[in-house]
């Protein structure tokens, strides 16, 4: 396993020294765009993690190869504060906006696709504690474990549960803390991380189904000697997310770290969307990336093509055109969503129809952008391969995993039904289902009395 390190002289904390590193930006840009980047402070903010994305690159094309986990890319990120890049400035963090985290995230997912889905559920949890904290409660020992490198996953899905109500449980014990029991599938970044977040029921001694209804997020440190995760996730894409199964065995919870679901984030699951769309985004790009270097390169040529060189040939300019097109539509439809998200984040203490109003607006536009960046990437992400010919599917190439990935990523919360809701909502007004869970369903007058309570954190 390689070590993967930045030189010390290589990237600078202090944020009055990213313009001198905008020339690093400008000769290291992965994305293959036309006109490059304009943005300013996000563009000192890319030249300061340039280096940390170098490191990441070398070596990712083999990690996808053979099947390696990102372990020593993660813990390189760990070390260099990405986890920490939304925790304020003033508690140590990199104080950012979500517009320029979603920049961030989106280059990242250009040299390495795994990487930022597998950090979903920690910035999940680290906007979670920043919404508390604006609003309710200090969260500053949260804020000091993410600028130590702590990282969290997250535990959510599970095979066999109602789709309402999961199996995992947390019992109360006599001294006020907790036993968490259970195992969770699809557990994404929980493999890398000290934490992980836990959907859980509550069960209620004497109470007749022995639940406490609404269900509860439970912190848990992955470093107790009950908690265990496995790589077996086997999809065909995204397979360095980590997003194997985790059980819990007889784990303890303080009081502290068992939250109400009610009291989540209430933009939570437009956020989960927009890592999502970042990631396919970054997917694009490399694909991009690929594809430009390939036809520069390329020296083998059919009879009856346009030109003599393949890099002079206008349908496949044209094609490559299309899919610097897509890369353009899709960030910007990506960007778009963040600071429609950012706007939430911006007013934790407007009122409740604010919030609610600011809500709906940020979830319409996440869905709305997941079906077309879906499209756009899993269209580009195939067609590149009109551009290179057959010789383009060897294996030591890899680039299919641009496809296999986009599709893997896009199959998230289906944005079939994503279409539906953006139809209802600009047809009729219907709000968009704000929290909703997998699971097994039952008959159908169950289905119709029932209302989902649970978000999605899904891989």
């Amino acid at each position: 396993m390689t070590t993967l390190r930045v030189r010390p002289t290589q990237r600078r904390t202090d944020r009055s020294d990213r313009t001198a590193n905008a020339d690093h930006t400008a000769r290291s840009d992965r994305s293959g765009h036309p006109g490059g980047r304009t943005g300013g402070a996000s563009d000192d903010l890319l030249a300061e993690w340039a280096p940390v994305l170098d490191a990441v690159a070398e070596g990712a094309l083999q990690r996808e190869v053979d099947g390696e986990l990102p372990v020593e890319a993660v813990r390189l990120l760990k070390s260099e504060g990405f986890g920490a890049l939304r925790v304020p400035a003033a508690s140590g963090g990199g104080g950012l906006d979500l517009v320029d985290l979603t920049r961030l995230w989106i280059e990242l997912a250009a040299v390495d696709a795994n990487l930022p889905q597998a950090f979903r559920g920690h910035f999940a949890l680290v906007e979670d504690r920043l919404w508390h904290h604006a609003r309710t409660s200090d969260q500053r020992v949260w804020f000091d474990r993410f600028v130590a490198g702590e990282m969290a996953g997250n535990a959510w899905s599970e095979v066999g549960s109602d789709i309402d109500l999961p199996r995992t449980v947390l019992r109360p014990r006599a001294d006020g803390s907790y036993r968490l029991d259970g195992t969770k599938y699809y557990t994404t970044g929980t493999i890398f991380a000290e934490w992980t977040d836990v959907h859980a029921r509550v069960a209620r001694p004497g109470h007749p189904d022995e639940v406490e209804d609404p269900t509860a997020i439970a912190l848990v440190d992955t470093r107790d000697p009950g908690v265990r995760t496995v790589d077996d996730w086997n999809g065909f894409g995204q397979k360095g997310t980590g997003s194997g199964t985790t059980t819990f065995d007889n784990v303890g919870v303080p009081a502290d770290h068992v939250l109400p679901f009610e009291d989540r984030f209430p933009y939570q699951t437009a956020f989960y969307q927009l890592n999502l769309l970042a990631t396919l985004t970054g997917i694009a790009k490399a694909a991009l990336r690929d594809v430009v270097e390939a036809v520069q390169k390329r020296t083998r040529n059919f009879s009856h093509a346009n030109a003599p060189r393949v890099r002079d040939d206008a349908q496949v300019l044209a094609l490559v055109g299309g899919i610097a097109a897509a890369v353009y539509a899709a960030e910007a439809a990506t960007l778009r969503v963040a600071g429609s998200i950012q706007a939430v984040a911006d007013a934790p203490l407007a009122s409740a129809e604010e919030i609610a109003a600011l809500v709906e607006t940020s979830e319409i536009e996440s869905s709305t952008a997941q079906v077309a960046v879906s499209e756009l990437v899993l269209r580009a992400t195939s067609d590149l391969f009109d551009a290179l010919g057959a010789s383009a599917t060897a294996r030591p190439l890899a680039l299919d995993r641009h496809w296999r990935n986009a599709r893997t990523v896009a199959s998230h919360n289906p944005r079939i039904l994503k279409a539906r809701v953006v139809g209802a909502h600009v047809v009729n007004g219907t709000p968009p289902p704000y929290a909703w869970s997998i699971g097994g369903t039952r008959r159908r007058q169950d289905w119709e009395d029932t209302r989902p309570r649970s978000g999605d954190a899904t891989g």
